[in-house]
């Protein structure tokens, strides 16, 4: 009989998480930086060219933060899984105990946990005390080149997506027409990220608009102020 395999959603949360922060991030910094650059009077030369350095700027940064902070997670977890094979080998005993009591605390008796516990550090000692101690696992890992890739190529196709904007639409219309679609290219973002991580869609379509919208609206009060003072 074959082992019944599932795919669980949670299996996407190491790109996941990337990819949206990415997405997002791309969507409202560049629309932010056209709104302000637009609302101070600018042409829509210096719109393009605004937004096309930010687009490669921000999407450089992404990737370069996304590996430094992941690879920060990854080498702490490198050192605690270094340590624990330190221990294991200085007194398997304890060890063995100690995973006992995590496995009884669990809701597992006491005989019950003294047996798995043996047969786990029988099997694989230090990818048990890993998982059940540590609460590292291949799905929870730090994996810093995805996430850097992930958010580095999400960034670019959201920042795409205003600065495609701000090409197309008529100067006369272009504060007004630039918000309201990357607002919408926001809800899409909200709705594409609830639908693959298997949740409602109103939550987070909400929260994804509402602090987009007040990004821009703030950075394009700001480029008003300036371009009137000047």
């Amino acid at each position: 009989m074959r082992p019944h395999v599932e795919a669980h959603l949670v299996a996407r949360i190491g790109w996941l998480r990337a990819a949206v922060l990415g997405a997002n991030d791309g969507i409202v910094s560049t629309a932010s930086l056209i709104l302000g650059v637009a609302a101070s009077g600018a042409d829509r030369q210096a719109l393009l060219v605004a937004g096309a350095a930010g687009l490669v700027a921000g999407a450089m940064s992404m990737a370069a933060g996304e590996y430094v902070s992941v690879s920060s997670q990854s080498d702490t977890e490198a050192a605690d899984l270094t340590r624990e094979r330190a221990e294991i080998a200085a007194d398997p005993d304890h060890e063995l105990q100690e995973l006992a009591a995590i496995y009884e605390t669990r809701g597992v008796d006491a005989d019950t946990a003294q047996r798995v516990a043996r047969q786990m550090m029988a099997h694989d000692a230090i990818g048990a005390h890993a998982r059940d101690e540590l609460h590292i696992t291949a799905t929870t890992a730090a994996q810093p080149v995805l996430a850097a890739l992930a958010s580095a190529a999400t960034f670019t196709i959201g920042a795409a997506l205003p600065l495609a904007l701000a090409a197309i639409l008529p100067m006369g219309s272009m504060v007004t027409g630039e918000a309201a679609g990357s607002i919408l290219f926001l809800a899409l973002l909200g709705a594409v990220g609830a639908r693959a991580g298997g949740a409602a869609m109103l939550k987070p379509v909400t929260r994804v608009v509402f602090w987009g919208a007040a990004a821009m609206a703030l950075t394009a009060g700001i480029g008003r102020l300036v371009g009137t003072a000047l």
